[in-house]
């Protein structure tokens, strides 16, 4: 039998060779919470980025090639494909730089408020064109079921004792069905600081780079701008928040108080599948670096939560959920396997 990373090594070096980048140096760049690797590759004063997904992994290639052109033909930054083999999960991508908004945001504070505007501006773009045909279009009822990560994955981790499912999803789908299952428009998804760059030498809104977008799908209006603004990486200042979140209303035509049930029901879905996707990646993946998260998503849940549309849901949350208190964070990472990483 073949060594399977040799066979590997192999295909890369095949594809970076008919791409033109077979004498390249090559860096790897730091992952993200999914089975994808990157690599910075410089050829002279050109650079590239390889992005390697292993054939069988659950990222498909050819969604981000997709979504990708579709982006780029509505006039913003995705990155320009520069060479593909699907059959072997290789994209050779044009290198957007290394400045992400989360970076930006630690030097220069202050420019918060231009960035995350920025952002919205790309998203009401975004939604104001049509979306790519044959997109995931999942009912509420589906996207309540995601968020049921919370019990299956955080809770039980927690407390070894699985929640009563029936009062949390009944209330959760009550919420969604009720403010968050209007006109579907296209999400991305991952559209936070860590999936955003800075291009200041383009124009408008091709300024704003796009990453990690493959799992693109039709959803709600503002699920992307939660994922915007309700970052689990970092916390955003609350009147950049409010500020933004009011010129997205008011770009959208929805009345405020409307937009902030809907902005609020979202926000607890999203921190509540959050709180289950970061317990899985520590008892699963071997990644218990996502548990220090895990209380500012607490933190975001139970501000979504403390708005009076979701009373219900607040009280179902309230019974079946755990706080992350130390010892609960403790409890969870002491179930962390250690798996070599790729």
């Amino acid at each position: 039998m073949g060594d399977p990373g040799a066979d590997r090594a192999a295909a890369i070096m095949e594809f970076l060779r008919q791409a033109g980048w077979g004498a390249a140096l090559r860096r790897h760049l730091a992952g993200d919470a999914s089975d994808r690797r990157y690599e910075r590759l410089q050829l002279g004063a050109a650079t590239a980025i390889l992005m390697d997904t292993a054939p069988g992994s659950a990222d498909d290639p050819a969604a981000f090639v997709k979504m990708a052109r579709h982006l780029r033909g509505l006039g913003l930054s995705a990155p320009q494909i520069l060479a593909e083999d699907l059959a072997q999960g290789l994209l050779l991508l044009e290198d957007l730089g290394d400045d992400l908004f989360a970076r930006l945001l630690v030097t220069e504070p202050d420019r918060d408020m231009q960035l995350y505007q920025s952002a919205a501006e790309v998203l009401l773009h975004l939604q104001r064109a049509p979306a790519p045909p044959d997109l995931p279009d999942l009912p509420a009822a589906e996207w309540a079921q995601a968020a049921g990560f919370a019990l299956d994955w955080y809770a039980f981790a927690a407390t070894g004792i699985r929640p009563d499912p029936g009062p949390f999803h009944a209330a959760l789908l009550q919420t969604l069905a009720t403010h968050a299952n209007g006109q579907r428009v296209l999400i991305l998804r991952d559209f936070h600081a860590e999936n955003l760059l800075w291009l200041p030498g383009r124009a408008g809104l091709a300024r704003v780079g796009l990453l990690d977008f493959q799992l693109g799908q039709m959803g709600q209006p503002g699920y992307d701008l939660v994922s915007l603004l309700q970052d689990a990486r970092r916390d955003v200042r609350p009147q950049t928040e409010a500020a933004v979140v009011a010129r997205f209303a008011e770009a959208t035509g929805t009345d405020p108080k409307t937009f902030a049930a809907h902005y609020a029901a979202l926000g607890a879905q999203r921190a509540l599948r959050i709180l289950g996707v970061f317990a899985r990646l520590c008892l699963v993946a071997g990644k218990p670096g996502y548990l220090p998260l895990i209380p500012r998503v607490w933190g975001q849940l139970q501000r979504n939560l403390a708005h009076p549309a979701l009373a219900d849901l607040r009280a179902a949350c309230q019974t079946a959920l755990p706080a992350p208190t130390p010892e609960a964070l403790q409890q969870i990472a002491s179930q962390c396997p250690t798996i070599p990483s790729r």
